[in-house]
């Protein structure tokens, strides 16, 4: 670790799956000081096991560290916390590594700068399990100014940080992402029950489509055995793709640009949903194809 980034005091708000992971490789570096969580229980229970101070507000983290890494749900989660972080936020850095419309990060980027600080976006492509062998990738959208602290924070985290260009770029290539994956998984569940129907046995089918489909990919490989098996536990969830999806369909209109795939996709999204599989895995889309 380089004296420079040994220095740097980062602070992470928002301890759900994917944010307490990054922040326990954060702890393990010794960069991460500070920790903040809604549900405060949370935020002591990683401060007890890890060593660092569970503040008692976002402002009270900002005070005390150069970066804020915020990992949460969706808009208004990250509006509330970057509202309440205005006090406190000049001279500092704040990255969002949430996936929330770009506009919306834009406007809070803003916001932030008005303030006297920098922001930038940085979404995750990966798993938890990635997360926990610093595996993902993330892309940064911001200035260029500073870019080097971010990316110098976020490589103890992750294998590859890409910057894509200005603020809202990192969530608009997050966004090109997932409406393939989305698009992608929907189809894939479509392919797995039309070869169930057919007598296909779902042994086959995996090995079909993770060896010798000319669509085989990382994401059949991580999605077929989950479809062949039924176990749907959570490496993404479906409220999570849902969401997604949404955004895109938002940014879609303001861009007119036509994406009728994702919209289809994002309903049979919504219907497995309303089946009860908001929390399951989005592989779980199949179940919707097998009723």
């Amino acid at each position: 670790m380089r004296s420079q980034e040994a220095a740097v005091k980062v602070g992470l708000i928002g301890l759900g799956v994917m944010g307490w992971r990054i922040a326990a490789n954060l702890a393990a570096d010794g960069l991460l000081s500070s920790v903040y969580n809604r549900t405060r229980e949370k935020a002591l229970e990683f401060s007890r096991k890890y060593g660092v101070e569970a503040t008692a507000s976002p402002a009270d983290l900002a005070k005390g560290v150069d970066v804020v890494l915020t990992v949460l749900s969706d808009d208004e989660a990250v509006s509330q916390v970057v509202s309440s972080l205005l006090p406190a936020v000049a001279g500092k850095i704040v990255v969002d590594m949430s996936t929330i419309s770009p506009t919306t990060s834009q406007q809070l980027a803003s916001e932030v700068a008005k303030a006297g600080g920098v922001m930038f976006d940085a979404p995750i492509i990966g798993t938890s399990i990635a997360v926990e062998r610093r595996q993902i990738v993330v892309l940064v959208g911001g200035p260029k100014e500073k870019y080097d602290v971010v990316e110098g924070v976020l490589k103890h985290t992750a294998s590859s940080v890409v910057y894509v260009g200005p603020n809202g770029y990192g969530l608009y290539a997050k966004l090109v992402n997932n409406l393939l994956l989305g698009a992608y998984v929907a189809a894939m569940a479509e392919a797995f029950n039309f070869g169930l129907k057919a007598g296909l046995g779902p042994e086959f089918l995996v090995e079909l489509l993770t060896k010798y489909s000319s669509a085989r990919s990382p994401t059949s490989e991580l999605k077929a055995p989950k479809m062949a098996s039924g176990d749907f536990s959570v490496q993404f969830a479906m409220k999570h793709m849902r969401k997604d999806l949404e955004l895109v369909q938002q940014e879609a209109k303001r861009l007119k640009a036509a994406v009728p795939l994702s919209a289809l996709s994002l309903q049979l999204y919504r219907l497995a949903e309303a089946m009860g599989l908001s929390e399951q895995d989005f592989s779980a889309v199949l179940e919707l194809f097998k009723r």
